[in-house]
């Protein structure tokens, strides 16, 4: 039964028709693309003497004071668009998108057959029926003035209908088609040059086993359509295992092809925002874990070498380039241990990949989508922080159970630094299923893994977030200890978080191998390095990591640290270490808290803070000199 569900957003009035719902939410001639309606029905802008008409589409913020001239028909818009955008689907991607439309008062109807679909208390209005049934997409188009999806599971055929009638698709049909089922986009792709894991389809036992025997073993067996966060795959290790295989997937008459097993060294995704006019814009590459096929945890930016991310986005881009229509795509990338970026699947919306936007981008995937759909210009898709992890909330029990469980997680969330919570309102909980996420935002990877580890890990009862330290303080020797402690002094008055090792150049390379190489990850920003007798240490650790490295001079038993001062800087061209005076570590420390100050305002006040002081110190010394004498203040 098709009903139109009101929220307290409409505040109103029955809408028995089209017709009707028109004029109660004052979307005029919505069924009519904003880019070719005919100038009579578009928004005219007159600039003193222009007079040349705008569509809506064209209508944008200016930076002058220009005069609107609307026509007697006419009304202004009010805020960045009145155009009523139609989501083909209410799940959590529709309930973020509404989200994210209520901050620039964009309207948003969801189309889903439960009336208490995770968009539906949020969504200007929502239309109770399913997505997949021609009449009803037909009927729902007509309230809106683009349509769009958050599930690619959508009748293709009746959107392609509605695109020859002049409704307003995006991303189109075309591309919804091709992405839907697996095989053929594989098959798109291929023939655009993007690189893929080998395969072909299949639909008999022989096939299947001619398969293996081309491509090895283990191989991948996948459903072509209706295939979702680890439904429609299945493994085969050997010949025996294709039957069984086979039938979990629902046998050969549901469509399925194999392909080649890629052996990756982790998974990478991309969220490329496409325009109207075909230009991309990509969100910085992550990386995905997948718990039992699922996505668990996604990881901003990717801890990847720069060329990685640069080939992974030239793929995605390339992909996305050969497809048709705006918004949000979120590509699966595939890393192999040959540094080779192969394509897994491209999904055409907003993507659990790009959930973490919303907190660490300047604008979120779900933005972005609404911009792009509606023509918008896009917003800026950099991250604003330094580092940000996804967490799925994932039913670990059916029921009143896996609510309990869900609730005590985002209880320690919330008591988390960086946390954000995300829960989607679903109406039951199913075991494996998502029903929110959580999203953690800091100054380095290293940090948020050790609050996510302690946040998921119900046997922490300290509270403790072991690998905060955002300084290493490192020498060769403990004889140089005595020196380095001002730099801790320092880092203890500005509350920055360090810690303090022995590692020698000389007589453990390897530790300090180590420990250089994994500093960056374990959420290290800069590293302070005595230098005693020789000095290798600092250029040597400047050597093996990109992070900043403030080398000491220490004051040995020959020469007075010159050989030290001197050995630090004389390293070569392409490595750099800055230093201080000999013996100074309190100027290293000093240094190192400039150096996070860059990033971090509340340090760079304390610095601010820190040099007032300083300054007032000495002017009271100063008076206290001039006005008790020298001889007074020698000896008071």
């Amino acid at each position: 039964m098709l009903h139109l569900h009101r929220t307290a957003l409409l505040r109103g009035h029955p809408c028995e028709s089209s017709e009707l719902a028109f004029r109660s939410t004052g979307a005029r001639a919505a069924s009519i693309p904003m880019a070719s309606r005919p100038p009579s029905q578009g928004h005219s802008l007159s600039c003193t003497s222009d007079s040349s008409r705008r569509s809506k589409m064209d209508l944008r913020a200016s930076t002058d004071d220009r005069e609107v001239a609307l026509g007697k028909d006419e009304k202004p818009i009010r805020g960045v668009s009145e155009v009523i955008i139609g989501v083909l689907g209410g799940g959590q991607l529709g309930r973020m998108l509404c989200q994210a439309a209520s901050q620039m008062a964009i309207k948003v109807m969801v189309l889903d057959p439960l009336e208490n679909c995770p968009a539906s208390g949020i969504a200007y209005d929502h239309m109770v029926g399913s997505f997949d049934d021609s009449a009803t997409v037909q009927e729902f188009a007509k309230r809106c003035g683009v349509l769009t999806i958050e599930i690619e599971h959508v009748d293709a055929a009746t959107l392609e209908k509605l695109e020859r009638q002049g409704v307003d698709c995006q991303p189109r049909a075309s591309t919804i088609r091709i992405i839907q089922d697996k095989y053929l986009q594989k098959v798109h792709f291929s023939r655009h040059g993007v690189p893929l894991p080998e395969f072909m389809q299949i639909d008999d036992l022989e096939g299947t086993k001619r398969a293996g025997d081309l491509y090895g073993y283990p191989l991948m067996i996948k459903s072509k359509r209706l295939a979702y966060d680890g439904r429609g795959n299945a493994v085969a290790r050997s010949p025996e295992d294709i039957p069984a295989a086979v039938d979990a997937l629902g046998g050969y008459e549901r469509g399925l092809y194999v392909e080649k097993w890629a052996p990756f060294v982790k998974e990478l995704a991309v969220i490329v925002a496409r325009e109207r006019n075909n230009s991309v814009s990509c969100y910085p590459v992550v990386e995905t874990i997948h718990k039992d096929n699922i996505c668990h945890i996604v990881k901003a930016p990717a801890v990847v070498p720069w060329k990685i991310r640069k080939l992974a986005t030239d793929v995605a881009c390339k992909a996305i380039s050969s497809l048709e229509g705006a918004g949000i795509f979120a590509v699966e990338l595939f890393l192999t241990e040959d540094g080779q970026i192969l394509l897994n699947e491209v999904a055409p919306r907003p993507h659990n990949s790009g959930h973490h936007t919303i907190e660490s981008c300047f604008t979120s995937q779900f933005e972005q989508h609404l911009r792009a759909v509606l023509g918008l210009p896009l917003g800026d898709p950099s991250m604003r922080t330094p580092a940000a992890i996804m967490y799925n909330i994932l039913g670990e029990d059916e029921g009143g159970p896996g609510f309990h469980l869900a609730h005590q997680l985002m209880g320690r969330a919330l008591e988390t630094p960086g946390a954000s919570v995300h829960w989607y309102d679903k109406p039951e909980i199913r075991k494996q299923r998502k029903v929110g996420h959580i999203t953690l935002v800091g100054s380095s990877m290293g940090i948020l893994e050790a609050r996510l580890k302690t946040m998921v890990d119900t046997e922490a009862v300290d509270g403790s977030l072991p690998g905060q330290a955002r300084v290493g303080i490192i020498m060769g020797s403990d004889s140089d200890l005595p020196v380095m402690k001002d730099a801790a002094r320092i880092l203890n008055m500005f509350h920055v978080p360090y810690e303090v090792r022995i590692v020698s150049a000389h007589r453990t390379p390897d530790v300090m191998f180590r420990y250089a190489s994994s500093a960056r990850e374990r959420g290290i920003q800069v590293i302070i390095a005595g230098a005693g007798g020789a000095a290798h240490l600092p250029g040597m650790v400047a050597s093996l990591t990109p992070l900043p490295v403030i080398g000491v001079p220490v004051r040995a038993s020959v020469m007075d640290g010159l050989d030290s001062l001197l050995s630090i800087v004389q390293m070569p061209r392409g490595v750099p270490v800055a230093t201080v005076a000999v013996n100074n570590a309190t100027n290293a420390g000093l240094l190192a808290v400039r150096m996070l100050g860059v990033g971090d305002p509340d340090l760079l006040a304390r610095m601010s803070q820190y040099q007032e002081d300083t300054r007032d110190e000495v002017i009271a010394k100063a008076d206290k000199l001039e006005k008790e004498g020298w001889e007074s203040y020698l000896n008071p």
